[in-house]
């Protein structure tokens, strides 16, 4: 895809959603990494209705160790790997006590330290907590990066290096969630939904649908 191209791709999707959001509900850094954490193989909307209860009694890493890891995983017990889950949000609370006063870091080998966390979500809780222009690559952002042309690459670090290349630095602290999004309702798995696609023209895909 060609500079020109990418700029106006970006242009037109913050024109399109100038403040996106991220879906997953939260209070603090601390609750949001718990949620992108219980976020692995689960949906959204799936995580939202178990961290309510959950953060609504436990929203630091000292009440989350008060409550201990039986009951985190009652909490949970409605989102896939539940149980491997709730060991992580108690293992990774006690380091974030130990090693950071409690604090969630704002770097991304010290998230990645922690019990659960990989570079997905070391990007997504940098980019949401603490306003980093990182790229999050989930399966949404690697179909549009590939199918479009913008970032194609056989793994989710090749695309994430390939975009942190090419998106223009004024876009790159919102990129991630206009392509995320862009994908879980757009650009979706099965049938993408080109005629409704605001960059449908700038895009490389050939099999474009027609309804």
């Amino acid at each position: 895809m060609k500079k020109a191209d990418i700029e106006e791709m970006f242009r037109r999707l913050q024109a399109a959603d100038p403040e996106p959001k991220g879906e997953l509900d939260y209070i603090n850094p601390y609750t949001l990494l718990v949620a992108v954490v219980l976020s692995a193989q689960a949906t959204d909307v799936g995580v939202n209705k178990a961290t309510g209860p959950l953060f609504a009694v436990a929203d630091t890493p000292e009440k989350m160790i008060a409550l201990g890891e039986d009951k985190v995983r009652d909490y949970i017990r409605t989102i896939g790997l539940y149980r491997n889950k709730a060991k992580n949000v108690i293992a990774l609370s006690h380091m974030l006590i130990d090693e950071f006063g409690g604090d969630v870091p704002n770097d991304r080998e010290q998230l990645q330290k922690l019990p659960g966390v990989g570079r997905k979500t070391a990007n997504v809780v940098m980019n949401i907590a603490f306003g980093e222009p990182t790229i999050a690559v989930d399966t949404h952002l690697f179909r549009v990066g590939n199918r479009t042309g913008l970032a194609p690459g056989k793994t989710p670090l090749e695309v994430e290096l390939k975009l942190e290349k090419k998106i223009p630095a004024a876009y790159k602290r919102h990129a991630h969630h206009w392509l995320i999004l862009h994908g879980r309702y757009v650009c979706k798995a099965r049938k993408p939904d080109c005629p409704a696609c605001i960059i449908r023209d700038l895009c490389a895909h050939k099999a474009k649908t027609t309804v």
